[in-house]
């Protein structure tokens, strides 16, 4: 139900509380104490039978019997009572209750049963709940404490929700301990319902009064939804997220050495990453990140400077960034130069910046203002230690006094115990951030320069991947076979067709049932060959000696056809054996990769790359992404490997061609949207050479699916069903098709040709200043969320933008806002009336009741096309300059 009614659950301006209850130690009392303690200034109505008032209060039997409008109902019931409860809050038009009963589906198949009971109640009326098992919620803002928290939680800018009870009543014990700030505070519980994280992502993107969102999560009910949610909120504030259970227990049973690489938790930091989300693996994290989001700015790179009273503290800084994969910045002579002026003649001369005790402390402010102004530095550490000669107090003084200003992040590293109490606090009420010691210091600027990069990540525009030409019915046709056959490993050849039918290049690979056929096989492909064993369950081949390579003549083919065969029968005894392929060796020097897919239970088909060959699983140098990919995103999985520094050429050997390695990579993940039955895959290895990319071995696992493309995917797809030509009047046909992020550059293009004129009207909003940010956020949309469909001058899909549609409109898919704009050697052609009725057919697909937008009084064609259906409006507004059109969507016909 996306956002519907959650403004009656969080600003509520009525509360009732049934099984509200003066007895102490139950529920019902607790709730009853936190909302009068915490001043929630909206009625607050018990509910209970039995009593006529309750701690002050006038008690109904029924929420029926109060008879006063209620947003917010908290149940403090037992859960085989809540069904009938929620019927009668539906029925009485309640807006959202809170469940903290447990013993739902946590219990086994009865609570599952009553949990269904409960949705079904609430499905009737659209009354959102939060829980069943959970604490409840706290809202600063208006006081609201419909929790059983064992406290109100001071008032911030931070929201924060949890799963975990527990964690909820240690997050808030630290919370108040080191004087943190909620704006929200929600358990959401382990047992959701309704409202999840992802609806709370939502609410807290749009709630001016959150600065950044905190989550405590265990597990992700729907993966589609909150990836969708977080990748819109994330771009305007910051997610932070701690995710517990960080096991390889899920990967063992793989088949494939994907399987195996693609851990659960790898799995979610992929995901994390490509919606934007910064994950930290430590409580403090999560305070001490929103704290720095708060107060500093985002470093641009990897490179800090470290500025230390004490040597030790800073080589220590300087190993933390080694182990976290950055390093303290290079100084350049010139900036060694002017710190020279200003450090004592023993200083470090280097980075880490060691002062020595001899340092003028009075100056150490100085010293940050020319680390600040360095190019070679992102950002700065300070790390300061109680002594004698300036205590910590005189250090923060220093600090503030000075007003230390910089454009670059600050760390401020003041380790110590009660010395150094008074310099952290006086830092602290000044809003710097401080850290205990080195380490959580570049914990932080880590967490902070990867989300910076994700931040880029959605920002950037990646370079045209070109029409991938793909074979979908006879992959289609080679996946039935398999399934028909009742099989679920591909043998290698027809691992390999599948892979060529979506342009993924292979060796030539051949079938030979017989000695004899292997050595024909042989003479055609011409020697040197390879042999391998054919089977239907053999996944590995080499564990069964089922390998011969550089067979160089008719004899060496059927010594290795026999000796495969032996081979076999000794070491894996009742496997088919089919024969062997012959398949030509591959004579190019290269770099063995694995690239590969596993289908996910949570995030579908995940995509690895990787070290290729048997070792593969011991290197452990992998990355995982999440399809569907474009060069961009490609690129990034390829550089966050240790085989990308050899791939980019090594001791003489040429680099390989890393741009067919990015273009097999976007293939695959093409391959793994369009087939949900792809449950493994694995190319290993992948010949990555200077002139393409070779799949030498492959295997693939497939299986029925019951849910069909593209709904296996965890990331919105694109949609090709919304791809449609149009005859425009006399300029000639044009096809019109969802935005891709390629399109950056003729975005570009056509937004900077298009007249004043043309920016203000037809349905558009005005383009004040379109810079790359703007493209991109144009042209990386949500398809589960937006849509944008271009007109382009080719038959194939490139060319020139002469026209844009846009709708965008709020998760409960009530109204959609809509906006045409033509590219104005194209108006007057009728493109605009078709893109609008290609816009709203989207819309009404999508699920929108509604759409609106605003044109030109002379864009007749539009009007028309509007004022043809019945259940529309056409008003003019801003004293006639403009018409507003308005249309029912769930009415809206074909034209």
């Amino acid at each position: 139900m996306g956002q519907y009614n959650l403004d009656k659950m969080f600003n509520p301006k009525s509360v009732a509380v049934v099984g509200a209850t003066d007895r102490p130690g139950t529920v019902g009392c607790v709730i009853m104490e936190n909302l009068k303690s915490g001043g929630f200034r909206g009625p607050i109505f018990p509910i209970n039978p039995k009593r006529d008032q309750v701690l002050g209060l006038p008690a109904y039997s029924s929420v029926t019997a109060v008879g006063k409008p209620i947003d917010l109902a908290v149940l403090c019931i037992p859960i085989a009572a809540v069904p009938a409860v929620i019927e009668e809050c539906g029925a009485t038009g309640i807006g959202s209750a809170i469940i903290y009963s447990a013993g739902g589906k946590e219990i086994g198949e009865e609570g599952a049963a009553v949990e269904e009971r409960i949705r079904s109640a609430a499905s009737k009326s659209r009354i959102r709940l939060l829980g069943p098992n959970c604490m409840g919620l706290s809202v600063g803002s208006i006081n609201l404490n419909a929790s059983f928290f064992h406290a109100m939680p001071q008032r911030g800018r931070v929201a924060f929700a949890a799963q975990s009870g527990a964690m909820c009543s240690t997050v808030l014990d630290y919370g108040l301990g080191e004087r943190i700030g909620f704006s929200h505070f929600v358990s959401v519980g382990n047992s959701t319902i309704d409202v999840d994280f992802a609806d709370l992502i939502d609410y807290f993107g749009n709630d001016r009064d959150v600065a950044s969102i905190l989550l405590y999560i265990e597990g992700i009910r729907n993966t589609r939804k909150f990836l969708s949610a977080a990748r819109a909120v994330s771009r305007i504030k910051p997610i932070i997220v701690l995710k517990s259970g960080r096991s390889q227990a899920g990967a063992a049973a793989a088949q494939s050495h994907t399987g195996a690489l693609a851990g659960e938790d790898l799995v979610y930091d992929a995901a994390f990453r490509r919606a934007g989300i910064i994950r930290v693996n430590m409580l403090v994290d999560l305070f001490s990140c929103a704290d720095l989001l708060d107060k500093q700015t985002l470093p641009q790179g990897p490179n800090m400077a470290i500025i230390t009273v004490a040597g030790g503290l800073g080589v220590m800084m300087a190993d933390y960034l080694a182990e976290y994969g950055m390093e303290p910045a290079r100084l350049r002579p010139e900036t060694i130069k002017a710190l020279d002026r200003y450090c004592p003649p023993l200083w470090s001369h280097g980075n880490p910046i060691d002062v020595t005790a001899a340092m003028k402390f009075e100056d150490i402010p100085r010293l940050i203002s020319i680390c600040a102004d360095a190019d070679e530095i992102d950002a700065i550490s300070v790390i300061f230690i109680p002594n004698g000669l300036f205590p910590p107090a005189s250090f923060a003084e220093l600090i503030v006094s000075d007003k230390v200003a910089t454009e670059k992040p600050i760390f401020i590293v003041l380790p110590g115990g009660e010395q150094a109490k008074a310099g952290r606090n006086r830092l602290t009420e000044s809003g710097f951030p401080i850290f205990s010691s080195p380490e959580s210091a570049v914990r932080s600027f880590r967490y902070l320069y990867e989300y910076q990069l994700s931040l880029k990540m959605l920002a950037e525009v990646p370079r045209p991947t070109g029409t991938i030409r793909i074979d979908r019915p006879a992959a289609r046709s080679m996946i039935d076979s398999v399934l028909g056959s009742d099989r679920t490993l591909l043998t290698e050849f027809e691992s390999k067709a599948l892979l060529s039918s979506y342009g993924i290049a292979v060796n030539e690979t051949h079938v030979a049932e017989s000695p004899m056929r292997a050595v024909e096989l042989a003479r055609q492909i011409g020697y040197p060959v390879a042999a391998k064993i054919h089977s239907h369950t053999i996944t590995h081949k080499s564990d069964v000696g089922g390998i011969r390579l550089d067979l160089r003549n008719a004899d060496d083919v059927i010594d290795a056809f026999g000796q495969i065969q032996e081979s076999v029968k000794t070491r894996a005894p009742g496997e088919h054996f089919g024969g062997i392929t012959i398949q030509k060796m591959v004579k190019e020097k290269g770099y063995e990769v694995i690239l590969g897919s596993k289908l996910d239970p949570d995030f579908g088909p995940v995509l690895v790359f990787g070290m290729g060959g048997v070792m593969t699983e011991i290197v452990q140098d992998r990355a995982v992404g999440l399809p569907p990919l474009n060069r961009l995103l490609a690129r990034r999985m390829l550089d966050s490997t240790k085989v990308f520094k050899l791939l980019k050429g090594f001791r003489g050997q040429p680099a390989a061609d890393l741009d067919v390695l990015e273009e097999t990579l976007i293939r695959l993940g093409q391959l793994v949207t369009d087939f949900p039955e792809i449950r493994e895959l694995d190319i290993n290895p992948l010949l990555a050479t200077v002139s393409g990319a070779y799949a030498v071995d492959a295997r693939v696992v497939v299986g029925f699916s019951a849910t069909p493309a593209p709904w296996h995917m965890a990331l919105s797809t694109y949609p090709e069903e919304f791809v449609e030509e149009l005859q425009s009047g006399t300029r000639g046909r044009l096809l019109v098709r969802p935005i891709r992020p390629e399109d950056g550059p003729s975005l570009t293009d056509f937004l900077v040709e298009l007249s004043e004129r043309s920016r203000v009207g037809k349905l558009v909003r005005r383009f004040e200043d379109f810079d790359e940010r703007f493209v991109a956020r144009l042209t990386q949309i949500d398809y589960d969320r937006d849509m944008v469909l271009v007109a382009v001058t080719n038959p194939d899909g490139t060319g020139e933008v002469v026209g844009l549609a846009r709708y965008f409109g709020d998760p409960d898919l009530i109204e959609a806002e809509v906006s045409i704009t033509i590219a104005d050697a194209w108006q007057g052609q009728g493109v605009g009336a078709k893109l609008l009725d290609l816009i709203l057919k989207a819309a009404r697909k999508r699920g929108f009741k509604k759409a609106w937008g605003l044109c030109r009084p002379q864009s007749r064609d539009m009007i028309s096309l509007i004022e043809r259906h019945s259940e529309s409006e056409v008003t003019p507004v801003e004293n006639g300059q403009k018409m507003k059109l308005l249309v029912d969507l769930t009415t809206y016909t074909d034209h």
